[in-house]
């Protein structure tokens, strides 16, 4: 079984998602969104965009 996105609302009433892995667990939880269009357009985005991401090391704390 492929991973999949789960679309829920949080405690404030945004639409948010989170990405499962075919083993159920979480692997991304997405940003807050006011409306569930804005959040879907987001989850498009990352399925064009993820299979030619690259994988970068770096040193220190994210910004």
């Amino acid at each position: 079984m492929a991973g999949k996105f789960e679309l829920y609302k949080d405690d404030s009433g945004m639409h948010r998602f989170r990405l499962k892995a075919s083993n159920g667990s979480v692997v991304v939880v997405g940003d807050a969104h006011e409306s569930k269009e804005s959040l879907l357009k987001n989850i498009e985005s990352l399925r064009k965009l993820a299979p030619y991401a690259e994988v970068l090391e770096t040193s220190g704390s994210p910004a």
